[in-house]
């Protein structure tokens, strides 16, 4: 150096020690590794303190330096980058399903996925791989929590998800607003700090092998999710079937009071209990194997008999017409007479990948299925309207399989069947006086019934309750949570998320809906749906992450090109390749947890 003395390549490098809030620097070169940093770091200290879940924190890039072997260098840290040395494991303060707030300790440094995974762990629940944390969103015009108040034990329940909803189709996309984190990323990557509150949830409606024998808990957070859903009116049902949901809260209320002053002496016959109402031990929610449900599969199924059928056209007045119709694999024939059954059809529907929902009053004695099949230019709409609740179970069970390309062969229709008849059985309402109970002051509609019934019904809810109640009296706890969850699956809407977004060559805003199973481009100002893609025809799909332009390719259909309106094109993409992933799954009916390939699906690697 000019002033005489010698250059030899070292720098300042300068570390925040967040354990004893302490500012360290040391003199390195730019080919020492991250290890021999963490090394120096603790021998200048001269804290004798279990060291070792500490780690490099980049704040700048906001990036963990796990890779020890990797030297400063080539993680490109240079004199102007300020490195935090803390503790991997931090505290979180959760919320579960069920509202209940835990303090757990997490690792902050692993991605999402895997956090979540040890965090069911924790809990004993099964298949994380179904949740994912929510954060809710920052409120400007509330001040922010002193830091000692965020650290209280005591903490009170925050309140539901979402106010109850007005009836406005853009109420279902606020669930879009709460922000899912990035399975793929860390919680630091997230801005995530220590002791924040976040929000564990069911995020994939795709429940692999629900059993109420190994899981308890997790039908419980199950049930308490679905719970809120129906009384924050997140998701649409009709008047019976709410009150057959409020008969089974105040069911379940009833039971979970008995069985917690009962704990111990009752826990043997709760079992046995569910041994005989369920009968199957491996009884599932999609699906179950039971001794008769393979049927003869020598054969297909075919169904026939007389069907109203409805085309609904604008500024028509004509009614349902009747018709001879059978349905064959995944198609219905519609003849005039039985006579004509042999000859050609009047109208014939290919149901593979229609969207099917159920429009159903049972004291109406209105048993509706709505069609809308898909043609070349959008979906065609049809409906089928069956005389009684049995033709009703089987024809609608049939439509089900074959909007997913499955034929009445599948182990799965008899199943579906039964469900469709429980269903319907839990709403009828034609009480015997002397079984009803007596009204007591321990029933609140409040807690049981949405606000739109509440305020319907006011007068009347606490009798209609208890009408609904016994159909579901002789229930045992766990089985009425499990009946509660099979009834908000069998929901028209159920587990779908809606994003709004502008398509290509689209002038204005509409909506996506994307379920377990299938894509749906619906209208924003009505929630109609214009066209349906089910992701078992999927090819392919990517994102342009210049423009936010996610991609979908269909077998035998045009490409689908959208730019969300209100998210980052991640969520969705994280969404259909969760989805894949969990699909995946139920086939290879395959119990172990795949992280790296959940990672590749969701965050754009294939």
């Amino acid at each position: 150096m000019p002033d005489g003395c010698y250059a030899d390549g070292t720098w300042e490098l300068k570390m925040h020690v967040t354990d004893l809030k302490r500012d360290v620097s040391l003199r390195v070169t730019g080919e020492i590794h991250i290890g021999g940093v963490m090394l120096k770091l603790v021998e200048k200290l001269d804290v004798k303190k279990d060291w070792s879940d500490h780690a490099l924190w980049w704040e700048k890039k906001k990036t963990w330096l796990l890779k020890t072997h990797w030297t400063l260098d080539k993680y490109g840290i240079q004199a102007d980058a300020r490195l935090l040395f803390t503790p991997q494991h931090k505290l979180l303060r959760l919320q579960l399903p069920n509202m209940k707030h835990m303090k757990v300790k997490v690792n902050f440094s692993d991605r999402v996925f895997k956090a979540v995974s040890d965090i069911c762990k924790t809990f004993n629940i099964r298949h994380p791989e179904e949740l994912s944390l929510l954060r809710k969103p920052r409120d400007p015009k509330k001040k922010k929590k002193k830091l000692e108040e965020a650290e209280e034990d005591d903490l009170e329940l925050e309140g539901p998800l979402l106010t109850p909803g007005s009836g406005d189709l853009f109420q279902k996309t606020l669930y879009s607003l709460y922000r899912w984190l990035d399975s793929s990323r860390s919680l630091m990557e997230q801005d995530v700090k220590e002791n924040e509150v976040l929000l564990l949830r069911f995020k994939y409606h795709s429940f692999f092998d629900l059993n109420p024998k190994y899981d308890a808990i997790r039908v419980n957070q199950l049930y308490e999710q679905s719970k809120w859903a129906i009384l924050l009116e997140e998701i649409e049902c009709t008047e019976e079937e709410m009150m057959m949901f409020a008969a089974l809260q105040y069911h379940i209320n009833k039971l979970s009071i008995m069985s917690s002053d009962h704990h111990m002496n009752n826990s043997e016959k709760e079992v046995d209990e569910v041994d005989a109402a369920l009968s199957d031990l491996e009884i599932t929610l999609e699906g179950g194997k039971t001794s008769n449900t393979l049927g003869d599969i020598t054969s297909i199924p075919e169904l026939a008999d007389y069907v109203k059928v409805f085309k609904p056209k604008k500024l028509t007045l004509k009614g349902y017409k009747q018709y001879w119709c059978t349905f064959k694999d995944i198609t219905v024939s519609c003849y005039k007479s039985k006579e004509e059954a042999h000859g050609t059809p009047a109208l014939q529907m290919n149901l593979r990948g229609c969207e099917v929902t159920p429009d159903v009053n049972i004291s109406g004695q209105k048993f509706n299925i709505k069609l809308l099949i898909p043609v070349a230019d959008g979906m065609n709409e049809i409906w089928l309207r069956c005389d009684m609740e049995k033709q009703y179970a089987h024809w609608m069970a049939a439509c089900r399989l074959a909007s997913k390309g499955k034929t009445m062969a599948d182990s799965s229709y008899n199943l579906e069947v039964q469900n469709i008849l429980s269903f319907l059985k839990m709403q009828h309402m034609n009480p015997d006086p002397q079984f009803i109970e007596p009204i007591t002051t321990d029933i609140n509609p409040e807690c049981l019934v949405s606000p739109r019934y509440l305020k319907k019904y006011k007068n009347k809810q606490v009798t209609r309750i208890l009408e609904a109640h016994q159909n579901v009296a002789q229930m045992s706890l766990i089985e009425a949570k499990v009946r509660f969850i099979q009834a908000w699956q069998s929901l028209p809407e159920f587990g779908m998320t809606h994003f709004l977004a502008k398509f290509q060559g689209g002038k204005r805003e509409e909506l996506i809906g994307i379920t377990y199973n299938r894509m749906i481009r619906m209208d924003a100002s009505t929630g109609d749906a214009i066209k349906t893609w089910r992701f078992s025809n999927m090819k392919q799909w990517n994102v342009n992450w210049e423009i936010k332009m996610v991609t979908v390719e269909f077998a035998d259909e045009p490409s689908l090109s959208f730019i969300c309106a209100e998210v980052d094109c991640k969520v969705v993409h994280e969404f259909i390749g969760g989805y894949i992933f969990l699909s995946t799954r139920a086939k290879d009916q395959n119990e172990s947890l795949d992280e790296e390939m959940f990672y590749k699906l969701t965050s754009g690697w294939v």
